[in-house]
């Protein structure tokens, strides 16, 4: 009896430089969005480190990203090859035409620049993405930065966004602040 297996990528082959997604003009050097691989996980957690209020994971949680959930994350990097973008993320089994965006994080060298937005349609480009029209994500009420990008996405998109609170301050563990669920959509296209 022959069992029929899916083809296995080794590790060595998902850490090979990929040619980027997208190219972002900026003022001094232009910027590259491409999936991240093995060799980012490290430099993904220092750039979230270095992006408050976000949430700090674990390296190894960054790298779990950046290889597992690689289809549904991208990287920006600048000409140095150095990470100055990260936005993480997952279509949802119960719900497959909704992309859940857990964090989105722009490094203090490329702010200013329309990044984060950029890595969003980026990663909703993606052919992986074609049955997507929905986009989620938790915000904190005074997370100001993630408020103007979501509303600045639905404008854009010209889909509705609607929120509601999701996790309570209790159910967070008493010391953080409530996340509010965000939804924009429906949405059909992405735009340039």
């Amino acid at each position: 009896m022959n069992a029929v297996t899916d083809p296995f990528t080794p590790s060595a082959e998902l850490a090979k430089p990929s040619v980027a997604d997208t190219v972002v003009s900026h003022d001094t050097s232009p910027l590259f969005i491409r999936k991240p691989n093995p060799d980012d996980g490290w430099a993904i957690y220092e750039l979230i480190k270095s992006c408050p209020p976000l949430d700090v994971n674990s390296a190894y949680a960054y790298l779990l990203l950046a290889t597992q959930f690689r289809d549904t994350c991208a990287v920006a990097t600048n000409e140095n090859d150095e990470i100055v973008g990260f936005v993480s993320g997952y279509v949802k089994s119960c719900a497959p035409d909704t992309y859940f965006l857990w964090q989105v994080a722009v490094g203090e060298k490329a702010r200013g620049t329309g990044l984060a937005r950029r890595l969003v349609e980026a990663v909703l480009a993606r052919s992986e993405l074609d049955s997507v029209h929905h986009l989620e994500t938790t915000i904190t009420p005074d997370n100001k930065a993630s408020w103007t990008l979501f509303r600045r996405l639905s404008q854009r998109w010209q889909a509705p966004l609607n929120s509601r609170e999701y996790f309570s301050t209790y159910q967070l563990g008493g010391e953080h602040d409530p996340e509010n669920l965000v939804r924009i959509g429906p949405f059909n296209t992405v735009q340039d």
